[in-house]
């Protein structure tokens, strides 16, 4: 999504981008086994204008709630230039996501562990390889966007993107449809402060598409995000699977470990 951003940027900086283009807002700091964003609270029925469907609130709350719940698989990508893949166990609190960011001068892959409370990147230009970077998560700036965290792992935050929506409706058998109001979901999914700017008024009623499997459960999700920087739209599109696959993470050996620079953590601010 701002993947036209990337242009001119050294590798290190890329990196850095690329980070926040994994999308996820400020999930706070909960235990592992928490549920993550916020399940049961992921659509509206309020309206401010536009009427919901409360039958289409009530699956679509109950298909997002089961992100916080059970183990699932996640692919996310934006145009060419972005792709992001996960595995995560809500319940447990472990996941892991890998980014591929390209840009017109350079291409970077960025990788996330989560197991418990402890957080492990490798960035190009600032991980060693065949390391992992432990990251402080109370150091980590308000808004840092870096795919997992504690208490807000599923890399998408679909159910906190999706409560920006007061007009979701059935389209079909498992099917829905409405606006989302991105003013009101910076740093979820991707979202900065710099996509809403450069979107102006459109950026207050994206349109959004909603699937769900044959068991009610989130299959995928596309998001139209508006164009921006004369560049043609990209939209974000988002596919849930592997519903209850068990996963697997192990923590790197302390051998393997660095702790995250201070640079890390001023150009998540920036």
């Amino acid at each position: 999504m701002r993947t036209p951003r990337l242009a001119g940027l050294g590798l290190a900086a890329m990196a850095t981008a690329a980070i926040t283009l994994a999308g996820c807002g400020d999930g706070g700091s909960a235990a592992p086994g928490a549920s993550a964003s916020a399940p049961g609270a992921g659509v509206t029925a309020s309206a401010s204008g536009s009427a919901a469907d409360p039958a289409a609130v009530e699956a679509l709350t109950k298909a997002t709630s089961q992100l916080g719940t059970t183990s699932f698989k996640v692919t996310a990508s934006s145009g060419p230039g972005f792709k992001l893949t996960g595995q995560v166990d809500p319940a447990q609190g472990v996941g892991t996501a890998d980014l591929a960011a390209t840009g017109p001068n350079a291409e970077v892959s960025v990788k996330t562990l989560l197991a418990g409370q402890d957080l492990y990147l490798q960035v190009p230009g600032i991980t060693k390889a065949g390391t992992w970077t432990h990251v402080d998560v109370a150091r980590l700036p308000e808004g840092a966007n870096v795919g997992l965290r504690p208490g807000q792992i599923d890399p998408v935050n679909t159910s906190n993107l999706l409560s920006s929506s007061t007009d979701v409706h059935a389209t079909g058998g498992n099917a829905y449809a409405g606006t989302l109001d991105l003013t009101k979901a910076i740093g979820l999914a991707g979202v900065s402060q710099v996509t809403i700017d450069e979107s102006g008024a459109q950026a207050q009623k994206v349109p959004f598409t909603a699937g769900l499997d044959d068991q009610g459960r989130l299959a995928e999700l596309t998001v139209q995000i508006p164009a921006m920087n004369g560049q043609a739209a990209q939209p974000l599109e988002v596919l849930y699977s592997d519903y209850g696959v068990p996963v697997t993470v192990t923590k790197p050996a302390a051998s393997e470990v660095t702790e995250a620079p201070d640079s890390l953590y001023t150009s998540l601010g920036s």
